[in-house]
């Protein structure tokens, strides 16, 4: 038997959402880092793609981006329902 609100297979769990949410509001300082980086990136890579370095910089700063998602799935999946 599964102790979530939702019913769905223990997809949803509240307290790991809440136990996570530490955790994200660090990758949200992270992902607003990226998108820092990213914007200059973009124009860079815009003006000159030959640039290795500025495609390697823009991928390091989506994956800053994407973090917070990919922090709270992570964390929700690692709690036990």
């Amino acid at each position: 038997m599964c102790c979530c609100c939702c019913g769905d297979d223990c997809e949803c769990r509240p307290l790991a959402f809440l136990l996570g949410l530490p955790f994200a509001f660090v990758s949200l300082i992270l992902s607003i880092i990226g998108i820092i980086i990213w914007i200059p990136g973009l124009l860079l890579s815009c003006i000159c793609p030959c640039c290795f370095c500025v495609t390697i910089i823009v991928e390091f700063a989506l994956g800053l981006i994407k973090a917070p998602f990919l922090v709270m799935e992570w964390f929700i999946s690692k709690i036990p329902c």
